[in-house]
């Protein structure tokens, strides 16, 4: 078997006219082996046990959760809502009055468009059942 690095550094097939020492480019998935140096049959087991201990990890941290005190999660929770708002970029007054203004046309806009529409079904309904 030919490793795949030998492609991605230049070796190419041989002059002979023989295809079968010719490598396909790596697909760039990861291949079957999900660890070094291990076997192939105990290689794919070892990565299966890390969900349920994830999960496990989750139903543990929900009930702590329920059980806290209520005054010291809404602490938390504004804390939190508090270190998220420092981290938003809030436009200056030129780009505030720029945003506001497109969105004040496009608003007049749709309303205009939408009451034309009105009155011509208006007005073709009148026409038609008169």
């Amino acid at each position: 078997m030919v490793d795949e690095r030998d492609s991605r550094h230049g070796a190419h097939a041989t002059d002979d006219g023989d295809d079968t020492a010719a490598v396909a480019r790596p697909s760039g998935k990861r291949s079957a082996r999900r660890t070094r140096g291990a076997s192939s049959d105990t290689g794919s087991i070892a990565t299966l046990d890390r969900p349920s201990s994830r999960k496990a990890a989750k139903t543990d941290r929900a009930e702590r959760t329920k059980t806290a005190n209520p005054f010291k999660r809404l602490i938390k929770f504004l804390r939190e809502v508090v270190a998220e708002l420092r981290k938003v970029i809030w436009p200056n007054r030129k780009q505030m009055v720029t945003y506001t203004s497109v969105v004040l046309v496009f608003v007049i806009f749709m309303v205009a468009f939408i009451s034309g529409l009105d009155v011509a079904f208006i007005k073709g309904v009148n026409w038609l059942f008169g």
